[in-house]
Order: structure tokens, then sequence, then C-alpha cells
């Protein structure tokens, strides 16, 4: 095989429908949305049909739907605001989040003096529940509680609702990066009490550059980002009307084949791990993998038995045979820090061993599988 893609958790294949579209927009509607005239209203028209379409599927109102350059937009726009404008003076969250997440409550513990706990988790990485609720009664402190949905490099899945259920209960703000669940899982919205979530339109088929930020209504949060009213004041700058029409394409699609396409996709996940466990003795799956009721069907996160010395040439060596996997996410490619995500509760011993993500989408194979594995089993064995 000459090329196999298993990092759908840094970034998917564009759907070839969601290009169409894409492409038709660019060539036939390109006005500045902003414009009163026919060619500006028929951009911002789109764009609204955009926004209807996304809240319809999570069951929201329109209005509480705020495009964004992605995820990361969508995350710094609540997390800044909540402490800037909400009153907020106290984060809890965990140390297997997004970056996007932990950097930005560093920042705002430097700039602003938030005091930020974080989460106790389990030995596979989980969060601990009665912690959180121990923590969330042990200050009288404005607080907001951050956890995603889905982590983008174990996979493993925190219940949304239990946990949004509890932190609104101690009556505190919740916020949920929830960029590697929605497009792969059914959420209602409208029965999650979550105030902020963050998506973004690559994660599920469609385009990079755009995603959106869930805005509970009437919540207060102001923009980050200034210069214009546009997204009604929460966003300002001329929208990529492309992209967004990309992003409403690629989550249509995603819903309308969701069922179809996660038993697939479980499947492959399945036999990953199966054909591991029979052919490279010793491999150790990190966090939930082997529980599907607890773990996105997305993705698995491998320990290999390997050497240290040898473990630095195994992303090379997957790359020449045309492999691509990731060691971490994908944000930290460059970094020889290791993941911070299995560094916060794998034991030290367990860390000397080289640790791969392998993430899948509706356009991989049982042979791509096979490829993989036995060049795995191969640069073990030689």
């Amino acid at each position: 095989m000459d090329k196999v893609y298993f990092d759908s958790a840094a970034t998917t294949q564009l759907r070839e429908e969601v290009v169409d579209k894409m492409t038709r927009t660019l060539k036939e509607v390109y006005g500045n949305p902003s414009s009163t005239h026919s060619f500006g209203r028929s951009s911002k028209a789109l764009i609204e049909q955009a926004r209807k379409t996304v809240a319809g599927i999570l069951n929201v109102k329109a209005s509480e739907i705020v495009f964004t350059s992605g995820g990361t937009e969508a995350d710094n726009l609540a997390l800044n605001s909540a402490v800037r404008d909400l009153d907020v003076k106290r984060i809890i969250t965990s140390k297997v989040e997004h970056h996007a997440v932990l950097y930005t409550v560093n920042q705002l513990k430097d700039c602003f003096n938030v005091e930020v706990e974080y989460v106790a988790l389990d030995k596979n990485g989980n969060v601990d529940l009665a912690d959180l609720e121990r923590l969330l009664k042990g200050s009288d402190k404005k607080t907001l509680v951050s956890l995603m949905h889905v982590n983008n490099e174990i996979g493993n899945k925190i219940d949304l609702k239990k946990t949004a259920e509890l932190v609104k209960s101690y009556d505190a703000l919740f916020h949920s990066d929830t960029v590697q669940s929605i497009g792969h899982f059914r959420l209602d919205l409208s029965e999650i009490p979550v105030d902020f979530t963050a998506v973004s339109a690559h994660k599920f088929h469609g385009p990079k550059g755009v995603g959106f930020a869930f805005v509970r209504r009437n919540s207060g949060l102001k923009p980050l980002i200034f210069g214009g009213e546009q997204e009604r004041g929460h966003r300002a700058g001329t929208e990529g009307v492309h992209n967004i029409v990309g992003l409403e394409e690629s989550l249509r699609l995603a819903y309308d084949n969701l069922d179809e396409e996660k038993e697939y996709i479980t499947s492959l996940k399945k036999y990953f791990i199966e054909s591991l466990k029979n052919e490279v003795p010793g491999v150790k799956f990190n966090g939930n993998c082997e529980d599907f009721e607890n773990s996105t069907y997305t993705l698995i996160n491998v320990s290999l038995p390997v050497s240290e010395e040898k473990a630095l040439m195994l992303l090379f060596q997957l790359d020449l045979k045309g492999i691509a996997c990731s060691k971490g996410s994908a944000c930290q490619s460059g970094s020889d820090q290791g993941s911070h995500v299995l560094n916060a509760f794998l034991p030290e011993e367990d860390l000397k061993k080289p640790s791969l993500r392998f993430s899948f989408s509706r356009y991989n194979t049982k042979d791509e599988i096979d490829y993989v594995v036995n060049s795995l089993k191969e640069f073990i064995d030689n």
C-alpha cells in the first residue's frame, strides 16, 4: 500500500459532497455577508441557513450558534469571557484536557489571578466525579468547570449529561470541548445543561479553519475578537461563507449517515484491537480503549513493547511505509516532552514505552489494518 491514513482525530478527509458545495459557493456566492445589496444578502442567507441546520441538529436555538475559526477559538472565547465578563474567579479542569483549554486556563491564572484546580483521575485517565463534587463544594467563589466530552488522545468519554447536572447543582458554569464528539455522537443540548461547547468542522469530514461555539442563551458572553457586529456581536470579522457552508454540509452528512458509519468504524476498531493482541504480544491499550461504552469508537491509543532506543525510529519507519498516525495529538507535533495526557495518569514504567494513537474514519479498511499491524510486528521483531 502506498498511503494509509489512520490519523482522523487530527483531521479528516473531506467528503466529495462537501468539496462540491464549497466550490459552488466560492464560484457563485462571493458577496460580503455584511453588504446590504443582493450579493451580500445571498451570502448572509447561506450563513443563516447553516446556523439553523446546526442548531436543529443539536436541538438548540439558532442564536446560540456562533461560527468561529475552529475549536481552539471557541474554547478561548468561552474561557476568556467567563473570567473577563462573567466574574468567574475559579476554574476546575483536568490535566488531560486539550492544550486549547489548558494553556488558556494558565494564561487566565497568570493575568487575572484565577484560582485553578484539577480534578483527580483514575488509573485509566477517567475524571473522578466524586472528586469533582468535592471541589465544587470546596469554595464559594464563582466557578467554571471545563471538561472535554471525548479525549482527543486516549478516547475516554465522560457522561456529559451527568457531569453537567452535577456542575449546575452547585451553580457553576460548565464548558465542554466537544471537538472529538460532535459529528460522531448524537447530542441533544436542550437536555444537557452545558453553557458552552467548542466544535471543529475538520473532525467530521469538513473544512479546516471553521467551527462554532455553542453559547447558551442569556449567558452574558462577550466577544473575544472586536471590529464589527458579525455573529450577532459575538465575533467580529467577515465570515468565510464557503467554509461555513462546508461545515453545514459535513455536519448534516455526518448525522444522516451516523448509525451506518458508526457501526462500520466500530468494527474497524474491534478488528484493530484483536489483530494487535494476536500479532503483537505485550501490547497495552491506554485509557478506556477496550471499553466500548466509555470510549469513542473512532480511536485507540496503544503502548508497544519496544525499547526506548528503538522507539525513536518508530514513527519514522511507519512514515516510510506510508502509514500516518500520531504520537500524542497532532497539536504536539515537534514536541519531545511526550503526551501530557498519558503523563497525567500512567505509571512511570509504562511511560517508557512508545505510545501511538490510531484514529479511524469511514474511508479506512480492514486491509489497511492488516498492513499496519504487520508493519508494527515486523518493526518490533527485527
